[in-house]
């Protein structure tokens, strides 16, 4: 399956933005998906994640520096993954990857980037203060 991120840009500090990852080649109702970002000088790290538990229903989780601003959602009929980012914070600026996992196993959600077989290009958020 291949990647696409997009929805990136600058934003001030409590703006909001939406991601976007559109999948192709593959239907993907049944791939675990998540969001990773890096940001200059640093380590890519874990955002959020949907974990499937079967029969197109999913299971979220998120870092603690997100959760309550940010919410990641899928829509399988148009094969997209997002994430809604509220509230943004400076600390916020990076690189976002989107990535999925095949053949994941029910109600687990996925953290390590060793975890997720597929990658995304990335796209930027800059937020300014």
């Amino acid at each position: 399956v291949q990647l696409q991120a997009s929805g990136g840009g600058l934003v001030q500090a409590g703006g909001s933005l939406r991601l976007s990852c559109e999948a192709s080649g593959r239907t993907f109702s049944g791939y675990a998906m998540g969001w990773f970002r890096q940001a200059p000088g640093k380590e890519r790290e874990f955002v959020a994640a949907l974990g499937w538990s079967g029969y197109s229903t999913y299971i979220t989780d998120y870092t603690d520096s997100v959760k309550g601003r940010f919410t990641i959602s899928r829509d399988n009929a148009k094969n997209t993954m997002y994430l809604q980012m509220n509230n943004l914070k400076p600390e916020d600026t990076a690189v976002y990857y989107c990535a999925a996992r095949s053949a994941p196993r029910y109600y687990v959600t996925y953290k390590s980037i060793n975890e997720y077989n597929y990658w995304g290009q990335g796209t930027l958020v800059t937020v300014s203060s």
